[in-house]
This record gives structure tokens, sequence and C-alpha cells, in this order.
């Protein structure tokens, strides 16, 4: 095969998995028209069509599928056995992508990783911030980061942190206004920070205890937001009650700018874990940049 059409099938990959040329032109740093003429040259020579194409989306035909799925795997074996003689030298070099949400990224792995750079000047680092259960494997990241109890059982996991506990917390100021709940159900009458979920566009349910039994929560308010910033900043603010880790809201309890209510309902949700695909050589970057990140303590 020539290697025009290597490259191009590359650029077709990152089509199909981003399901979007201008996802896949960002990802590249080319244009979308490029990727465009790109695409269709390549369906030009295998005298097949390769995606269809609409105003809205854009998904592998039959023959595209089965470019995805069997030449993909094949074209990263070779991604693999390159990266692992690119190792044998003296540096340690690369690019390792990263999915953590954005709290984890600036709270946790940046802290940790911003000192390694200096010392490896080849050594690359990618960071997504992602509230979506990704698929690491499917999207091409090396490292994704979940609770433990969310890793899939094929994937190693290295834990980041110790548990996670969550406080659902409201300032001074709103509870001028509103009555202290004293159980889940007092929640419904209350004015709560929700979180959409940009996996399933659904709002997160409150995940607490009630007699010890874990329950979930559907809360209602006037505020809804995709991370988890503006949740905070919307309680500080005294909009409403937000159920948040404590990491991100423990020093304003300490501070007193909020009130922690419900302690006996708010479960610790398991460490969080860095996870990634059980491979059989995994670079020495990588490696560099799981032992910067994990649990120390």
């Amino acid at each position: 095969m020539a290697r025009d059409n290597i490259n191009d099938i590359l650029v077709f990959l990152a089509v199909a998995r981003e399901r979007s040329f201008t996802r896949a032109a960002a990802k590249l740093g080319m244009t979308q028209s490029a990727l465009s003429h790109i695409v269709r040259a390549l369906e030009g020579r295998l005298g097949v069509r390769l995606l269809t194409r609409t105003t809205r989306s854009v998904s592998p035909t039959e023959a595209g599928e089965r470019l995805l799925q069997n030449v993909a795997p094949r074209l990263e074996e070779i991604e693999a056995e390159l990266a692992a003689i690119s190792d044998l030298g003296d540096k340690p070099s690369g690019t390792v992508r990263i999915t953590a949400i954005d709290h984890v990224v600036d709270s946790l792995l940046w802290p940790r990783i911003a000192p390694l750079l200096p010392l490896y000047p080849d050594l690359h680092v990618e960071i997504s911030s992602d509230y979506r259960l990704v698929d690491i494997a499917a999207e091409r990241y090396d490292i994704g980061v979940r609770h433990g109890d969310q890793v899939e059982k094929d994937m190693i996991a290295v834990r980041l942190a110790a548990d996670e506990q969550m406080m659902i917390v409201g300032s001074p100021a709103y509870f001028t206004r509103r009555p202290v709940p004293a159980s889940v159900q007092d929640l419904m009458k209350h004015n709560c920070v929700n979180l959409r979920l940009s996996g399933s566009g659904g709002l997160y349910a409150w995940e607490l205890l009630h007699d010890g039994q874990p329950v979930e929560a559907r809360v209602r308010g006037q505020a809804v937001f995709t991370n988890v910033y503006p949740m905070r900043d919307a309680a500080l603010a005294g909009v409403g009650l937000a159920f948040l880790p404590a990491s991100l809201v423990g020093r304003h309890v300490r501070e007193g700018a909020l009130v922690s209510v419900m302690p006996e309902c708010c479960p610790a949700f398991p460490g969080l874990h860095a996870y990634y695909p059980s491979r059989r050589h995994s670079s020495r970057a990588l490696g560099l940049v799981i032992d910067a990140i994990r649990y120390k303590g």
C-alpha cells in the first residue's frame, strides 16, 4: 500500500472516531476542508464510500466500520512497537494523553505532573477535562481517572487518592431564608444546584445514605451546571445547596463561608484511580507519569 494511503487512513480514523470533521480537525491541527479532501481522495482510490455525511453527523459506512475495526488495531500495534523502540534511547519521550474531570486535573494531576516536565524535556502530556465516562481505548487516551468502583476489570488501576468524602453545603445567607434540612426528604423542599451529565444529558442524582443504605435523591433547583466549579460558586453565592467533594469545599466550610449539613447522609466515595489498558509494552513515558501521580499517602 502506498505511504499516502497510510497517512490518509490515519486521518479517516480520526474523523470516524470523533464522528465529526470539526473535532477531528481540531485534534489533528488541520482544517476541515483539508480533512474532507483527504477522506474523499482515499474513498476515490479505494472505490468505496467510507463515511456517511449529513448536516448534523458523520458515521462510518459498512466499509468504513471494517476499516476502523480491523486496520486501526494493527496501526496501534505498530505505534506501540515504535514507542517501545524509542524507549531504548537515553531519554524517555513521547506524549501521554490523560482524561479526567477539571477538579481532579487542577487539584491532583497537574500539581504532581508539573514538576516532572522540566526533568524530561522530550516528555509531553496532553490533559483533557471531561465529565463523560470515556472509553480510553476507543478514544486513544493513555490514562483515565475514575473512582475505584468505576474502573473496568480489564484495566490496570493505580490509586491516586484516599476515599473522597462528599458534603452537602450551603451558605450562611441561604440558611437565613431556608431551614436546615435533616433528611433526604427535606432536600426536596430546597433549592439545589444540579450537575448535568455530559454523556447522558440527564441530571446527576445525588448518591446519599438513608439509615445507612444508599439512596438516589433527584433534587430540583434553579441552577444547573456541567462542572463542579460553578456549582461551588453558586453555593457560596447563596443560590442553594450543592453536593460536592470535601476536597473542593472543605476549606470554605472551615472558614465559615459554607455550612455542611446532613453529614450522616453523605458517603465517602471510593478513592480516585488512574487506569490504563494492559499492554504488552508500557512506555517509559507512561511509567513516569503513573509514578508521579500515584497516591503516596
